[in-house]
């Protein structure tokens, strides 16, 4: 952890405030499946995608015992916006709501029991192990950090499908082509997406630890 006597850095205290953000948002932009050509994926994808580039940035600017902080930190955010959906569904809607979204609202935000306990353990292990993989690949491909970004993201994602899938819906549905569609969808993605994204970030925030946000 961070000393407390210590100031906290431009790009932690950035990273950290838009890694919150992207926590909440996830779960929310994952009741919307998207076509990507012919793979499909439910929408949150591209937060968690973000989160993983996040806590791969903390890690590089800043150390693996700081970015496994920030992934630990995340639950608050997560458990809290969890407990705020569903005091918000069992209060009544006012009559003059409108009246679709009266309906489409439970839908949009809610999810089951199941479903919720599912999201923090894969949120947990998929993190934590991402964070855990990207530095301990240093020893091997140094200051590419695009790649270890890459590689960490691929094993993460794979892991966060197996077990949010396998939480959620075994014993309920058949899953393991949906298993698959997901793993293939998420690993294109990290391999598409991560490397440029990983190298913006870190480059952004050694810009911010310089004092340079223009």
């Amino acid at each position: 952890m961070i000393s407390p006597q210590l100031p906290i850095s431009r790009s932690l205290f950035g990273f950290s405030v838009f890694y919150g953000g992207m926590v909440c948002i996830a779960g929310v932009l994952g009741v919307k499946q998207v076509a990507l050509g012919p793979l499909a994926v439910e929408a949150g994808i591209f937060a968690f995608l973000l989160l993983v580039v996040m806590s791969s940035a903390v890690a590089e600017l800043h150390g693996q015992k700081a970015a496994t902080a920030l992934v630990r930190i995340g639950f608050v955010p997560l458990v809290v916006s969890a407990l705020l959906i569903q005091v918000v569904l069992a209060l009544p809607h006012d009559p003059g709501m409108y009246p679709p979204a009266i309906d489409a609202f439970p839908v949009v935000v809610g999810q089951s029991a199941r479903m919720m306990i599912a999201g923090l353990i894969s949120y947990g292990t998929s993190q934590t192990l991402n964070v855990f993989l990207f530095d301990r690949l240093r020893a091997n491909t140094g200051k590419l950090v695009w790649l270890r970004g890459m590689i960490a993201s691929v094993v993460s994602q794979v892991i966060d499908t197996l077990l949010f899938i396998t939480i959620s819906f075994y014993g309920e549905r058949p899953i393991l082509a949906l298993m698959g569609g997901q793993m293939l969808t998420k690993v294109v993605l990290s391999i598409v997406l991560v490397p440029f994204l990983i190298t913006g970030f870190v480059a952004l925030g050694r810009r911010l630890d310089r004092g340079v946000v223009a």
